[in-house]
């Protein structure tokens, strides 16, 4: 094979249907090029790993880094990067939407100069292809935030997975990346420290053939975190802040369900209260396993194990929340509203830092 100019990095998750394919399509596409794909695939129950071991035994330059206990689009790619010995590297989903004919263009642009090369869908002749309305909307609002982040190296597409990047660029910010999460472009961007050198290559987004869409709303509680990340997590865990923003939504629910109870319906105001703690315990959860801890989220039995736990250091939790709350309504006469949010910002810190430990422990 000699030296590799190009690693191709081929992240998959249930991608079995797709694999040859992509590599047929990669073929024609890299002709006269040195170059390599490397599958990172998380596990597959559909067998992916074994389809690319079996065409890699054909075919040298098809690999693939088969995870096991380990998941994310982020860390797939950031270890798929580790295991390339190529002076470029670039990302492309395996599913086909991506249009990898584009490769050769991105490709000449690196070796001009450029630090790092983005397949854009909002430039030039690129589209979204049958995208409906709605996601059109969400996908620029999250261009929109991500540029918002991007003081120093803005571009059409900040949310694309489509991308390529040299080695140099990726020593220099491998050890700043965040290996949860969904956006690694935008994590590459804002974590260099300088203005580069970008690129842009438009494509139009193609409609998958085989396989299902992995969008969904953790994505959005992934790139929510690395928002967060990059713009406070050097004072504040990120995972600490999306955990007090869903606990404030578990307050909306508390005090929601306290005054229909207590003012509403005239119910006693600690069996309100005692009502309103546990639909906010439930929610927390609920948002909870989606969103600050979207990468790893329970699921099947370990969803109900987690549940029950989280209630029960909740529910520990909880009892200075009371008793708090009570003494406060009755001694000091405190409003109802503040009595109640009181009582429940006391536990916020026990929540975080045992059900970090025990319930979404990785």
């Amino acid at each position: 094979m000699g030296n590799v100019e190009l690693s191709v990095i081929i992240p998959t998750y249930n991608e079995h249907d797709n694999v040859r394919p992509i590599i047929a399509k990669l073929e024609s596409a890299l002709e006269g090029i040195n170059w390599e794909a490397i599958f990172v695939d998380d596990d597959s129950p559909d067998g992916t790993a074994k389809e690319v071991k079996e065409v890699g035994i054909e075919k040298q330059n098809i690999k693939v880094l088969h995870r096991i206990g380990r998941r994310g689009l982020s860390s797939a790619c950031i270890e798929g990067m580790h295991l390339s010995t190529a002076k470029y590297m670039a990302v492309i989903d395996g599913d086909m939407q991506h249009d990898e004919t584009r490769l050769p263009e991105m490709l000449e642009c690196m070796r001009e100069g450029a630090d790092i090369v983005i397949g854009t869908r909002y430039a030039g002749d690129g589209g979204t292809g049958d995208w409906d309305v709605a996601r059109i909307g969400m996908s620029k609002f999250a261009t929109f935030l991500g540029n918002f982040l991007l003081r120093k190296n803005k571009t059409s597409d900040p949310m694309s997975g489509f991308f390529m990047l040299g080695r140099g660029l990726f020593d220099e910010v491998n050890k700043k990346l965040a290996s949860d999460g969904f956006k690694i472009l935008l994590d590459i961007l804002a974590s260099a420290g300088r203005k580069l050198n970008v690129k842009e290559v438009s494509y139009t987004f193609r409609t998958r053939e085989f396989g299902e869409s992995k969008l969904s709303l953790s994505v959005l509680g992934d790139f929510a975190m690395l928002l967060i990340d990059k713009s406070v997590g050097k004072f504040v865990p990120a995972r600490l802040v999306m955990f007090v923003l869903v606990g404030l939504v578990g307050l909306m629910a508390h005090l929601i369900i306290l005054g229909l109870f207590n003012r509403l319906f005239g119910i006693d105001f600690t069996v309100s209260q005692i009502i309103a703690t546990t639909v906010a315990i439930f929610c927390n959860f609920y948002f909870n396993n989606i969103f600050t801890y979207g990468s790893t989220p329970l699921k099947g039995w370990r969803m109900g194990v987690g549940l029950v736990l989280f209630f029960f250091i909740c529910g520990i939790g909880a009892i200075p929340n009371v008793l708090l709350s009570q003494y406060l309504y009755f001694t000091d006469g405190l409003y109802w509203m503040v009595a109640g949010g009181a009582g429940l910002a006391v536990t916020a810190i026990w929540n975080y830092t045992i059900s970090s430990k025990l319930v979404w422990r990785k």
